[in-house]
């Protein structure tokens, strides 16, 4: 006899329903967000004092993070939230950040498992597959100093994919499944306030709504994940592949391209983004989802 799908989503819940009051999860959203704001606040004031000319350079020309220091400052910035949701988890809830991730051996084992898997498939994807986005790629950051930054900027992309997973896929969905048993509460609350942060009605214009979404689905398909795996391994995975191969690899112009060794010039608010570069997004979302499935064996 099989198992049932979301077996494993006990490992993640149980520790949630220690204090699993309504209340504590707003509460909990409003700590975290103040608490962000207030971390990050710091972080920009030391910044001004130590380097008072990076700190300036953040922002140019209404570009954020077009520089490699740009980029890598705001990535490694997401840190903060990961800090203040362990706050809130251990202030509200009792737990430690450990819970919210799941068992420490599973979830490397599972990001790894995963990790390969999506790179063999970025590979097959980027080298193998033929496909036309209608724009050339354009070089940017020069290969010697992208590879020299490559490693910092893998940890700051690490970074940001894995504080988005554990506030999002973590506890927000855990705090729910603890209360709410059905899957339409603690899959799409989650994915709908995922996608709600995506919403860029200035830079994509009406095509605002197919990247929200895109968002939307994403986050439904990473709360399967994190269900099946009993932890968020593969989801952190998945979210990591996704933005290395977005911020580090291949960017858009201008937005958060700092680190990326090209750029491929097409307008996100134009139908030529809405017939070319979205459903390849689309497609390569859901064959990510399906090599995380069949890392995990779920």
């Amino acid at each position: 006899m099989s198992r049932p799908p979301y077996s494993a989503h006990e490992i993640l819940v149980g520790p949630a329903r220690g204090r699993p009051e309504l209340w504590r999860l707003p509460v909990g959203v409003v700590l975290i967000v103040g608490l962000s704001f207030f971390l990050g606040g710091l972080m920009n004031a030391a910044l001004q004092v130590v380097a008072p000319g990076l700190a300036a350079s953040l922002e140019q020309d209404g570009a954020v993070g077009g520089t490699p220091a740009a980029l890598l400052i705001l990535l490694g910035g997401f840190i903060v939230l990961t800090v203040a949701t362990a706050a809130a988890v251990r202030l509200l809830h009792r737990r430690s950040l450990g819970s919210v991730l799941g068992p420490q051996r599973a979830l490397i084992r599972d990001f790894l498992a995963t990790a390969k898997g999506l790179a063999l498939l970025l590979v097959v994807l980027w080298v193998l597959v033929p496909y036309d986005t209608g724009a050339p790629l354009e070089p940017n950051l020069a290969p010697g100093p992208w590879l020299m930054l490559l490693p910092l900027s893998l940890i700051a992309v690490l970074i940001q994919t894995s504080a988005e997973e554990i506030v999002f896929r973590g506890y927000l969905q855990q705090q729910l499944a603890a209360r709410f048993s059905s899957p339409f509460v603690w899959m799409l609350v989650p994915s709908a306030l995922f996608a709600v942060g995506h919403y860029l009605p200035v830079e994509a214009g009406d095509n605002a709504v197919y990247i929200v979404v895109w968002a939307g689905l994403f986050g439904v398909l990473m709360a399967d994940l994190t269900a099946r795996a009993g932890n968020l391994g593969p989801a952190i995975a998945v979210h990591f592949a996704n933005n290395v191969s977005s911020l580090l690899i291949v960017s858009l112009p201008d937005m958060l391209d700092g680190l990326s060794l090209y750029t491929i010039d097409v307008d996100i608010a134009t139908r030529d983004a809405l017939v070319t570069i979205m459903p390849i997004d689309f497609v390569t979302m859901i064959l990510m989802w399906l090599v995380a499935r069949i890392a995990i064996r779920a």
